[in-house]
């Protein structure tokens, strides 16, 4: 099965996804992308991801265009509906999906509360990928 990942900077939210869904099955072909992506990506996610053993750190963000002409069993953009537009797919696809999440780049505050929200939304995006991945896996 192959599953493409999007969002506009592929470097939080797609990426943190990514790991999981690998982390859930390393049978399944799992990629992500944005629209507009970062140089980097975020050195919090990496933080965040290697706390539940998952290495994000030799992850670059990478830009959809690549993938347009590949097929996927699904696409599935992650971006928040309510502050972003979420990116669409062109290429080859059997089901798009979308599972937003709030910007953990986007969090301000002290150094905690920042490093809080990306942890919430690493283990939001654990806790729905966990659930879409039993779904689609049976």
């Amino acid at each position: 099965m192959r599953i493409l990942i999007l969002c506009t900077g592929n470097s939080c939210r797609s990426q943190m996804a990514e790991g999981f869904l690998k982390s859930f099955d390393v049978n399944l072909e799992v990629f992500s992308a944005g629209t507009k992506p970062s140089s980097m990506v975020h050195p919090k996610a990496i933080q965040v991801m290697k706390e539940v053993g998952i290495d994000l750190s030799k992850n670059i963000p990478k830009n959809v265009e690549q993938f347009l002409n590949e097929s996927f069993d699904y696409v599935i953009t992650v971006c928040d509906n309510a502050k972003e537009t979420c990116p669409v797919f062109w290429g080859k696809v059997g089901k798009q999906l979308h599972i937003g999440f709030e910007d953990p780049a986007e969090a301000a505050g002290t150094e905690e509360e920042i490093i809080s929200v990306f942890r919430k939304v690493r283990d939001e995006i654990k806790t729905k990928f966990n659930q879409l991945y039993k779904k689609i896996s049976v």
